[in-house]
């Protein structure tokens, strides 16, 4: 089982965004030396009621600090951008950490973000997929054409390509059942989203599965899932400390339309104690390990994106958390899980 840390992006609007910064440094710092594989960020613009750096110039940054960790985009919103713009930057930031990226795609959900950047309704999901497929075009082919009513390519040639060939592994989050095989059918991986609780995702993953059979397509070498965790001395204390931090992050996705666009039933307007029942993994490492178990032993998951950490949240908390998740729970999470078949061929960093 591989573990990735997920980088604390949002802050209160008030918060000195330094101050905020250098302490994501130090959590990548303790992922770095205790072992963890990698890490990632996620992207929204125009947030309401906090305030976020931008994932690819901050993971750029950190990945001076990362040492051998791998990076992932948790995720770039793929259709709000130029392609152009997706494949340069996304092939740089591959260069940057030296092949050791994961390309994480989502379509989005935000009017306010549509609005901003001039996607109808109605051309949403067209445009999410013509700029994937562009993308990938432009990192393998010599001469690319291309015209929409947002991008006009004729015969261009990106000289700027991935390390890793043809490209770095695409994984898709989705979130309904739609995009569950849509993921199957075009992506290299289903990004397991964080949100949905075990009875969701259970049902989802047999329609993942039976979508890539249909396609003759294997189950992928990784398959990732994002968790929200936080681990303490016992369950209580645990969902205590979480709590108002967790609880508000889930609150502020309700009044974005984040659960809209989830399956009937997965709603998040409803008070913690039920919210977090089979989503959220909460307690000490031994009750976090049990609430884990399903992703390897149901799911085949084999790499598991944690996020222990959420506005507002002090620092010395969320490190008090990662320290039992290193020191505790994983390494009994490495003696689990499918091993990536590949994972004994990443290229090494020099020094």
């Amino acid at each position: 089982m591989r573990v990735s840390l997920s980088v604390t992006v949002q802050q209160p609007v008030e918060r000195d965004l330094i101050t905020a910064f250098e302490e994501n440094i130090a959590m990548v710092h303790h992922a770095r030396d205790h072992g963890w594989d990698a890490l990632s960020a996620g992207q929204h613009y125009l947030n309401e009621g906090n305030r976020m750096l931008q994932q690819v110039p901050m993971l750029a940054r950190l990945q001076a600090e990362a040492g051998e960790m791998d990076l992932c985009l948790g995720v770039m919103l793929l259709n709000l951008h130029n392609p152009v713009y997706v494949a340069e930057t996304i092939a740089s930031l591959d260069v940057i950490s030296r092949g050791r990226l994961f390309f994480g795609v989502g379509l989005g959900y935000r009017e306010v973000e549509f609005a901003a950047f001039g996607v109808p309704k109605g051309q949403r999901l067209r445009r999410f997929l013509d700029v994937l497929e562009v993308v990938k075009r432009l990192w393998t082919e010599d001469e690319v054409s291309f015209t929409s009513d947002y991008c006009t390519l004729e015969k261009v040639h990106l000289t700027i390509r991935p390390v890793q060939q043809p490209h770095p592994p695409i994984w898709l989050a989705a979130n309904n059942d739609a995009a569950v095989r849509r993921a199957a059918r075009i992506a290299d991986a289903w990004f397991v989203n964080g949100h949905s609780t075990l009875p969701t995702l259970r049902r989802q993953l047999g329609l993942y599965r039976a979508e890539l059979a249909a396609c003759g397509k294997p189950l992928p070498a990784i398959l990732p899932a994002a968790k929200e965790i936080f681990c303490a001395r016992d369950r209580k204390t645990a969902i205590a400390l979480a709590a108002p931090y967790l609880g508000a992050k889930y609150a502020n996705y309700a009044q974005w339309g984040q659960d809209q666009v989830m399956p009937s039933g997965e709603t998040f307007q409803q008070p913690f104690e039920s919210l977090l029942e089979e989503r959220f993994v909460l307690g000490s490492p031994e009750e976090c390990y049990e609430q884990l178990r399903p992703y390897w032993e149901e799911f085949e998951v084999n790499q598991l994106n944690l996020r222990t950490r959420w506005v507002g949240m002090p620092l010395s908390t969320a490190l008090a958390s990662m320290r039992l998740i290193s020191t505790e729970l994983l390494p009994e999470l490495r003696k689990v899980g499918r091993k990536p078949a590949w994972a004994a061929q990443r290229p090494a960093r020099s020094a």
